[in-house]
């Protein structure tokens, strides 16, 4: 084989391998475009957290339990003192009539005194409790707002298993848009001389600021 042959072989296999790199990379970075913008922005404030006041909205009702239901809670709570199990399907059910409360099989804590069900959400917080000497019930419910909201998707905190799910998706995407990158880089980078440089400044100035500045 000729050296102008070898050389159009090598030429032909780099562009393929480089238009692969190129769908890889704009596919990962459109599927990631709203998912970073989100997450940069949740970046500054979780950064700055402490210099954004946010005002909790908190709502506190009471009720009382239907006697029935409180017999059949009590009754149920003598069988699982110290336990953690989901209420009943009809202590939820009055919950939803009467607080606009959807426990979805949460599970609440139980004593021969009361039950107790915490509601953590992204954003805020809730809780139920329920007496069970007299069926007294309480409901509260903290909105920290929308800044504090978006915070906790940043963090996954209380969000479910879709949202957890989703920031794993979104970090191999990530990964795979940084990779493609730096790969797309090396391609270019005989006709860039700027690239490696940059690309070791990019690495060396958190680390430099991580070693000197965070103890």
């Amino acid at each position: 084989m000729s050296v102008s042959s070898a050389n159009s072989t090598r030429n032909a296999s780099r562009a393929v391998w480089l238009k692969h790199l190129h769908q890889w990379h704009w596919i990962s970075s459109a599927m990631c475009l709203l998912g970073m913008f989100l997450f940069a922005i949740t970046g500054i404030t979780l950064n700055h957290a402490s210099q954004i006041e946010a005002k909790p909205h908190i709502v506190r009702q009471q009720a009382k339990l239907p006697e029935a239901l409180t017999t059949e809670l009590r009754a149920y709570a003598e069988q699982h003192d110290g336990a953690r199990e989901p209420l009943p399907a009809k202590a939820e059910q009055w919950l939803a009539q009467t607080f606009q409360v959807q426990p979805g099989g949460r599970t609440a804590e139980w004593s021969v005194d009361e039950v107790y069900l915490p509601m953590p959400k992204a954003g805020g917080d809730a809780w139920v409790r329920i007496g069970l000497e007299d069926g007294a019930t309480e409901f509260e419910n903290t909105d920290r707002g929308w800044i504090s909201w978006l915070n906790d998707v940043h963090k996954g905190r209380n969000t479910g298993p879709a949202w957890n799910w989703f920031i794993d998706i979104f970090a191999v995407t990530c990964l795979v848009f940084c990779i493609t990158g730096l790969l797309i880089l090396k391609f270019h980078a005989a006709n860039r001389p700027f690239t490696w440089p940059m690309v070791g400044l990019g690495v060396l100035i958190p680390v430099v600021i991580a070693l000197l500045f965070i103890h």
